[in-house]
């Protein structure tokens, strides 16, 4: 199994009603971080287009450039979602791809986000900035978890 970045946060909210606002609420939550910007341009506005099964995670920017950041693997409401990632400084083979869970905890939900196979992509490539495995994946995983908080903020 591929490296991993981990990280879970219970919010108020149902599985559904989480799902949604992970899915759905993409653009307003999601938030560049300096060290992780999907492009010299930052990210974009983010959005699922078409939103749900056979989708994909898409990035649109102010000039009105727009790129794939990577397809939906999986579409299960209230449940997970599964969809690749990658940057346009990634070689044709590499990628990497996000896990995210929904699971009722009583009256909340534990969300959480597995994003794997930063192993597959070498230390010296610009995404992971020379960063030894673990420090690139301590630093990632603190931005996963600010932005699961964002999520968080909007129910």
């Amino acid at each position: 199994m591929s490296a991993a970045v981990i990280v879970a946060l219970r919010v108020a909210a149902s599985p559904e009603v989480a799902f949604a606002a992970f899915t759905e609420g993409i653009g307003r939550w999601w938030k560049s971080h300096p060290l992780f910007p999907l492009s010299p341009k930052g990210d974009g506005a983010l959005r699922f287009d078409p939103a749900g099964p056979g989708g994909r995670l898409v990035t649109r920017f102010d000039d009105g450039e727009e790129w794939e950041i990577g397809p939906v693997r999986d579409w299960q409401p209230g449940e997970r979602l599964a969809f690749g990632w990658r940057v346009p400084s990634f070689a044709p083979d590499q990628a990497t791809e996000v896990e995210v869970r929904f699971e009722r905890v009583g009256a909340e939900t534990r969300v959480t986000v597995e994003h794997r196979g930063w192993d597959g992509i070498p230390r010296q490539h610009a995404a992971r900035h020379g960063f030894d495995l673990m420090l690139f994946q301590r630093r990632l995983g603190e931005h996963w978890r600010c932005l699961l908080g964002r999520i968080s903020e909007t129910l």
